[in-house]
């Protein structure tokens, strides 16, 4: 291969940083699809659905905090490997988690699929802090909110994919078990590819140009390289913790989504599997082209004003306000149609955001310490996914479904009060800051 083919090596290692991704959130969507079949198999009401669906959240939590905190002291291309070699092989074993519970645990197939899921969120939960973590490496400034669009699209893609893919595995084989495991040995082979391409930065991949390493070194502020930031200043800065709760909403709205979204759509629209595959695919259709929007909106701001706070703040207040009116009319729209029009709508303007979240962290945030703080953030965002299932199931089994949208709604414009106090103009440094009465952080 030339020199000329790999002066843009970096691209290819977004592409890559999306595929491993894209296939990350097809693994966890994929038992969403098998729920009524599971359900069925093992007698679960929705409350014990709901807690299936949920017990991914505790594994993932855990798995983000630990991600980032590997990545930034082991590098991202050791911890990629670990987590997604295990994440394949409990696909796989997902197969059989139901007997697993019966056999070991009393006869209890829930608590086999509780173990399952929590090891399975662990796995899958170091994914976005890792790919954060390695866009801050490769991207120069001027790329990154492009490079976390690409990146981030993965999780639209996944949700629209999920639903084709899943189904279509389950008509053809008419077996949810055999989804599970073709599921995950695809991800293994996945991964083999991903050790081949990726590595920790430009310098250390044979590929890359010495021209392409200056262009990313010098479009690097300098300010962002730095001491690695103990894990506890997180909670002493402003702008991370609030970034981190509008986060919350984004990841909020997803899992409803993905978790709820297509048992919703069967159980009040009697949609069969035939019919499934496509119509889940609508609520994510928009959300495919807003999450890139959003990076190139965000990039634009912030060039053509060179104001963070209009970048982040507003870009990001403005846009979740429009996503909980959205969510706030489904239960008053009259037909079907209505409703996954305004799903379409509010998920579309609730993944234009996404890009901010990431590049918040990235501004404030010195080099050494992004996949720390990446990962805090995911975990106290991540919380949704422990909370969305099980509260949507809780609300959907006493209430209704409409509650379930009333208060994702709700939630909606509790983050985006959060992201109205953020001051990512304010980076980092290892001088002591508190919150509040904080002082000037840096320059």
């Amino acid at each position: 291969m030339t020199v000329a083919a790999h002066h843009r090596y970096r691209y290819r290692i977004f592409a890559m940083l999306f595929f491993i991704a894209l296939i990350n959130y097809i693994d966890r969507g994929a038992l969403s699809f098998a729920a009524n079949d599971i359900a069925g198999a093992f007698h679960f009401s929705k409350i014990q659905l709901g807690a299936v669906l949920s017990y991914f959240g505790f594994g993932y939590l855990f798995g983000s905090l630990c991600g980032g905190f590997l990545a930034d002291r082991l590098g991202t291309r050791k911890v990629w490997l670990m987590a997604g070699i295990l994440w394949s092989l409990l696909e796989i074993a997902t197969a059989w988690a139901g007997e697993a519970g019966i056999a070991l645990f009393s006869g209890s197939a829930i608590m086999g699929f509780a173990v399952m899921r929590v090891l399975f969120g662990f796995a899958e939960g170091p994914a976005y802090a890792l790919m954060n973590k390695a866009i801050a490496n490769w991207a120069p400034d001027n790329e990154r909110g492009f490079a976390l669009g690409i990146g981030l699209l993965s999780t639209q893609v996944g949700a629209l994919l999920t639903a084709p893919i899943a189904v279509g595995l389950l008509l053809l084989t008419g077996d949810w078990r055999v989804m599970f495991v073709l599921l995950g040995v695809f991800s293994l082979a996945a991964m083999l590819l991903f050790a081949k391409v990726f590595a920790d930065t430009p310098e250390q991949h044979p590929a890359v140009t010495a021209k392409e390493r200056a262009l990313i070194a010098n479009g690097q502020a300098e300010a962002a390289s730095g001491p690695r930031l103990p894990w506890w200043r997180f909670f002493t800065n402003r702008t991370l913790v609030c970034n981190a709760l509008g986060y919350f909403s984004f990841l909020y709205i997803t899992f409803t989504l993905v978790t709820w979204g297509p048992k919703y759509l069967q159980d009040s629209f009697h949609y069969d599997l035939h019919s499934l595959w496509y119509v889940a695919m609508i609520p994510w259709s928009g959300a495919c082209f807003t999450v890139l929007l959003g990076g190139k909106i965000a990039d634009k701001l912030l060039n053509r004003f060179n104001n963070l706070r209009l970048a982040r703040n507003l870009f990001a207040s403005v846009t979740l306000l429009l996503t909980a009116a959205c969510f706030m009319t489904i239960p008053y729209m009259p037909s079907p149609a209505g409703i996954i029009l305004m799903m379409t709508l509010g998920n579309a303007l609730n993944a234009l955001v996404n890009n901010v979240y990431w590049s918040v962290v990235i501004d404030v945030t010195p080099k050494s310490t992004v996949g720390t703080y990446s990962g805090i953030t995911l975990a106290i965002a991540n919380l949704a996914s422990v909370i969305s299932p099980l509260l949507s199931g809780w609300l959907a089994e006493n209430y209704g479904y409409n509650a379930m949208f009333s208060a994702t709604a709700a939630i909606a414009f509790c983050s985006m009060l959060a992201m109205t106090l953020l001051q990512p103009e304010k980076r980092m440094t290892a001088d002591l800051a508190c919150w509040p009465g904080e002082r000037k952080e840096a320059i």
